[in-house]
């Protein structure tokens, strides 16, 4: 289990974690609850580049269809094959299996912090 106090957070509902140049990211899981039982998701291929705030994808659910939004500059260094195979990993374990991409970064945007993320959707 991913310690979701140590990730940084954005108001699209996306975690990012960073390992060095590189930014783990994923939905929350307050953004898959909303979304439902995810059935499709559709993500960039490595070696594509993404810049912060435009769409990158999408992730369908029985109820809606939900763009992600790259939260960061850079190139996608890996897509999670998993969750294109196994949707449903994005609502069993958002912060651990259903990651959905890495991104090699220099800089990172202003992100929140864990406690402002929660306040944010009022849990």
């Amino acid at each position: 289990m991913t310690d979701q106090t140590a990730l940084q957070y954005t108001e699209e509902h996306e975690w990012i974690r960073v390992d060095g140049d590189i930014a783990t990211i994923g939905i929350t899981d307050y953004a898959a609850e909303k979304l439902g039982d995810v059935v499709y998701v559709d993500l960039p291929a490595a070696g594509s580049t993404v810049t912060a705030g435009t769409v990158i994808g999408e992730i369908e659910s029985t109820k809606s269809v939900g763009e992600l939004f790259a939260p960061v500059d850079g190139e996608i260094v890996e897509a999670n094959q998993a969750v294109v195979d196994s949707p449903e990993l994005v609502n069993s374990d958002p912060f651990g299996e259903g990651w959905l991409i890495k991104v090699s970064t220099t800089s990172l945007p202003k992100l929140l912090s864990h406690d402002e993320y929660r306040a944010l959707t009022g849990e």
